[in-house]
Formats: structure tokens, sequence, C-alpha cells
């Protein structure tokens, strides 16, 4: 396997679980485009707007902490090669390894559809969260601004929103978050795997670097967005080493709250990372799939409620140990924010006023 210069899948763009044909460019095509380009050249990325019906997904998952979410883009430019999110282009005879981060989607109408969902008699108010699937600020949010869109309604709806992010984009936002946490309205997790920023071009090649994204953390606690670091995920024998760094840095930096979660590899996500493994890490490949598996039940991946979230085994128990000395030392403690879902006005509907 080769590495592709800007992403995270390495090689492989098949789609085993429906027995879809892979996705490999025709060698003719390469040869002509050699002749006449003199090189091969990179997946380009390109974006397609879809017009859904609605916007807002439900969940029932036991092991989460929302019911409700909105996911503005499908696919994720970031191209962190070990996303969960990745299968979900199966489902659209796309690949989850470079279609994921090359065929990217956009909803333009995510905020009207909100608007009209919030806008319904029967809605019940509970945060929304954002970012639970593909990140909301991914760089084709400086063309669309979807997810600002959508901040916006709920500001002028007070409705309760959470955002999770790689990104510092986050940051082009804060006149709004400001806003939303002084009605306690909002927080905002981001998501930090290491402080290397070689590795993180190789985890997760076009999000933010991890200064960035640490000092984006300090920024939004500095004007008053309630905010905690992610350390998600860890990764056995790649990134572990980085956990109680990671957490010194977010405590330099104002961060009173934290939480980790082990890396998860639901379906094609796990041949995907082992592709990247053997490509990047040939020498400790083998150790970090044993290690994975040894919290797992001796499989690649968990999928079962609550145990998926939490893994079990001696190598577990040491990551928890590490991260509760290392948070208990900095004053650093679990997230616990309860956002106001009591302030909620419904919206109006063509500049229509509602009747109550």
């Amino acid at each position: 396997m080769s590495a592709i210069r800007g992403r995270g899948a390495v090689s492989s763009n098949a789609s085993a679980r429906f027995k879809l044909p892979a996705k490999e460019p025709d060698g003719d095509w390469l040869d002509g485009l050699e002749a006449i380009d003199g090189e091969q050249r990179h997946p380009a990325t390109t974006v397609t707007e879809e017009h859904p019906r609605s916007i807002l997904s439900f969940n029932k998952s036991p092991d989460v902490p929302f019911d409700r979410s909105i996911n503005a883009y499908r696919g994720c430019e970031h191209g962190c090669i070990y996303c969960f999110a990745r299968p979900t282009h199966a489902y659209h005879d796309l690949s989850p390894g470079l279609d994921f981060e090359t065929k990217l989607f956009a909803k333009p109408d995510a905020a009207r559809l909100l608007r009209e969902t919030l806008a319904k008699p029967g809605y019940s108010p509970a945060p929304i969260a954002m970012g639970t699937n593909t990140d909301p600020y991914q760089p084709i949010e400086n063309r669309y601004r979807i997810t600002r869109q959508i901040l916006e309604l709920c500001l002028e709806t007070r409705h309760p929103v959470t955002i999770t992010t790689k990104s510092d984009r986050v940051l082009r936002d804060l006149d709004l978050l400001e806003k939303l946490a002084q009605q306690n309205l909002t927080f905002v997790a981001i998501s930090i795997t290491s402080l290397d920023p070689h590795l993180s071009r190789l985890l997760e090649p076009r999000a933010a670097s991890p200064a960035k994204r640490v000092a984006a953390l300090g920024r939004l606690v500095g004007a008053g967005v309630p905010a905690y670091v992610s350390i998600a995920p860890v990764i056995p024998s790649i990134t572990d080493s980085f956990l109680e760094a990671i957490l010194a840095e977010a405590a330099g930096h104002g961060i009173r709250a934290a939480t980790w979660l082990l890396i998860r590899l639901p379906h094609e996500v796990a041949p995907l990372f082992r592709e990247w493994l053997e490509t990047h890490f040939p020498d400790r490949a083998a150790k970090v799939m044993a290690t994975i598996r040894s919290m797992r039940g001796g499989r690649d991946n968990d999928p079962q409620f609550f145990t998926r979230m939490k893994p079990e085994g001696v190598w577990a128990d040491l990551f928890r140990q590490r991260f509760r000395l290392t948070a208990r030392r900095l004053g650093i403690g679990k997230p616990d924010v309860k956002l106001d879902c009591t302030a909620f006005r419904r919206p109006s509907l063509n500049g229509q006023l509602p009747l109550l």
C-alpha cells in the first residue's frame, strides 16, 4: 500500500460490506493522464448538494448523551482514518475509503428544514448535537456556512445546541457561541488525538493542527463558552503516549473538563485502519491490533451498547487510571453542563409570527 498525499485512506476504495465493486481508476486512463500531465493527480474533492425532506435525526441509543442531531454534511474532508462515520458512505454506493473524504455532500436547506421542525406545535426542545457523525467545521463550511446558519436559528429560538469538532474554524462563529453561552444554550468539545503535527497529518490529514485546536479551546473558554477537550480516539502504541500531555496543555489554556474514548473500528473502518497501519507503522501494526482486540473481547470492534464505549481488560484499566490520575492532579473533571431547554420559543415561518 502507498500513502496518498493529503488523504487518510491509503489506496483502498472498496466497499465490501454490500459486495459493491471496488472503485479503482481505469489503467488506460491513468496511462493517458500521465502522458499528458506528467504525473498521476491526487484525488480531488467534489461536493454535491442534496435536498432532504428533514434534517433533524433522532436516536434511542442508551449510551449516548443526546437524542437528536444534525449532520449538515455527509463525508468529511478531514480524512481521519479512524472515523467511525466512514461506513455511512457505503449506503450510497460509495466507498468508506477515499470516496468518504473526497466525494462530499452538503445540505444547504438545513436551517430552513430545522426551522420547519422547530415550528411544529408538538416539538419539544432538547439539545441538538452537531459533529456526532461528520465534522460541522470541515473545510467546505467556509463556502456553505450551514453550521453558522443553524447556530443563528438556535440563537433566535433559544434552542440548546452542542458542537464537537477537530477544527479551529469554530472560532469564526465565536460571536454566536458567546451569545448562546450567555443564555446557557451551548458547549463545545474539541477532539485532540496527539500533540505531534506530523502524526496528526498522517491520522487526520486535513484537520487543524493540534496546536490550533488547543489554542481554540483557550479562546472559547476565554470568551465564556463552556468547552472541554475530548481525547478521542486513543490508539494504543500510536497516540496513547500523549494522553497526559494533552490534559496538561488543555489545563494550561483554562480547560477544566475532559473525556477520552478508545478507537472504534466498525465495519469497513477496521480494514482501512489496518491498511493505514501497515503503510505508516508496519513495525507495530500487529501489536496495535492485538492490543485493541484485547479490549474488545477478542474482536476488532465491539458493537454492543455500553461496552462499545467502555473497553475492558488490562490495557483499558491502565488508560483509565492514567487519565483519572492526571486529570485529578490538574483539577480537570468530567463535563457537566446542563443546558437550558426552558427558554425555547417557536420560530416564525415565512415572516408569520407564531400564535403563542
